[in-house]
């Protein structure tokens, strides 16, 4: 693979995998042990967050997958790129769309069972995080 894409690629791989790190490991569990951050609060701002934090994932995918598609990649960077990409897509697709539609139910005041949505979430980004530290690593191999 060309270097100076696969530098990119790599650079960007290793700048969206701290960010999953940083925000859903580290801040979403801890808003809600802050003194007076209340469920509907910390779900307010957990969905602020993480749509932000959705979008600027967005754009580091389409980066990567546009870094990796002119840059000769091997097959193996093809692979973890499009496994990537395709958690990326579920995630977004289908996860946070029925968590947003429980949230929005929590928000306007229903007491719900808790939720086995924010599990298949954080088993997506487990998932992820294997997957951009394999493409990282692949890429910087190159």
């Amino acid at each position: 693979m060309n270097t100076t894409w696969a530098a990119t690629a790599g650079a960007v791989v290793f700048l969206w995998l701290g960010m999953v790190l940083a925000i859903s490991f580290l801040e979403a569990p801890l808003k809600f042990r802050a003194p007076g951050v209340t469920i509907p609060i910390g779900l307010g701002i957990g969905r602020l967050v993480f749509r932000a934090l959705n979008l600027v994932e967005v754009v580091l995918a389409a980066v990567v997958v546009a870094a990796v598609a002119v840059g000769g990649p091997p097959v193996a960077v093809v692979v973890l790129t499009v496994a990537v990409a395709v958690l990326l897509a579920v995630q977004l697709g289908v996860v946070r769309p029925r968590l947003n539609r429980r949230s929005d139910r929590v928000l306007a005041g229903e007491e719900l069972p808790r939720s086995r949505g924010h599990v298949y979430y954080v088993a997506f980004e487990i998932a992820k995080v294997i997957a951009l530290t394999a493409l990282g690593i692949s890429l910087l191999a190159r």
